[in-house]
């Protein structure tokens, strides 16, 4: 059975079982863990600079809508953001000091 094939058969066998045919596919369910995102109080960091929102959100370069989201909570700060977060928390005038 050359590849194109054994793919096209895997394919078939996961759309019957989709549909609920019971065909004898192998079923491998993985169950994989909600990873819990802490929480970062935004609104909180941002006054501790002093700063407006509009210039809070240029100093660390995101839009101000981002923002608003963080501190409203509607969304949440990710990646790098969250790590420039967490820096300003520990040394609120990081942000001056370093667009000085």
């Amino acid at each position: 059975m050359s590849a194109f094939d054994s793919i096209k058969q895997g394919l078939a066998e996961a759309m019957a079982f989709a549909e609920g045919w019971e065909n004898g596919a192998v079923v491998h369910r993985i169950e994989v863990p909600a990873i819990e995102v802490p929480k970062v109080d935004v609104a909180a960091i941002r006054a501790s600079t002093g700063l407006s929102q509009a210039a809070f959100a240029r100093s660390i370069g995101v839009a101000k809508g981002t923002l608003l989201g963080w501190e409203h909570g509607r969304r949440h700060p990710t990646g790098p953001a969250q790590v420039l977060l967490a820096m300003i928390a520990r040394q609120p005038s990081l942000v001056s000091e370093l667009l000085r």
